[in-house]
């Protein structure tokens, strides 16, 4: 596998190494020890798939509140997706900067997205799958999000949407301070 680091601090996209011949192509999609090469110890948790029938699907930007340090990686095992990450760690090189690429079935590329990163994808075909693998188990009660269009982020989508959750389009506008705030609260001392 080639792990190709990106603008956001410890994300990387996860490009397989395929082995092609007469009957086609073979490549390895995960290796503990490779991850861990790369300072990336991802346990894996769990693991989800989500299809999409139509073009112009948005879901996100999620992420899992503290204290839960929920990583990702992501790939596209049908169709093709342009995959969206921003950086909500306060402490943070990257804070507020986003990511924005295309993944697809075809390369079988994955994106990992480091704990206290939203993450959100735009479908780009009709009937589109993504699979997950994820650090921890979802906790409804952390579940969380930023609102896809938020200007405080500035991500430029290539389509309209087409389909999106009410909750997905309604979270309000971001606060720097009250996410740097939160996170303060959650590193602190219990007495």
């Amino acid at each position: 596998m080639k792990f190709v680091a990106t603008a956001i601090d410890g994300a990387f996209l996860v490009e397989p190494e395929a082995h092609a011949d007469a009957r086609g192509s073979f490549a390895r999609l995960w290796c503990s020890e490779e991850f861990s090469a790369h300072g990336i110890d991802i346990g894996i948790a769990q693991a989800s798939r989500s299809w999409n029938p139509r073009a112009g699907t948005l879901r996100g930007m999620h992420f899992q509140r503290l204290p839960s340090r929920e990583a990702k990686l992501v790939r596209c095992e049908r169709g093709r997706i342009f995959d969206a990450i921003i950086d909500l760690r306060p402490h943070s090189p990257t804070f507020m900067a986003h990511l924005a690429l295309e993944l697809d079935a075809i390369t079988g590329a994955a994106i990992y997205v480091p704990a206290g990163c939203a993450h959100g994808f735009l479908t780009l075909e009709d009937d589109c799958a993504v699979h997950y693998m994820m650090s921890e188990g979802q906790q409804a009660q952390l579940a969380s999000g930023v609102r896809y269009d938020d200007p405080a982020f500035g991500i430029t989508w290539p389509r309209p949407v087409a389909c999106i959750h009410e909750r997905d389009r309604s979270y309000p506008d971001f606060d720097p301070q009250a996410c740097r705030d939160s996170w303060r609260r959650t590193e602190e001392p219990n007495p």
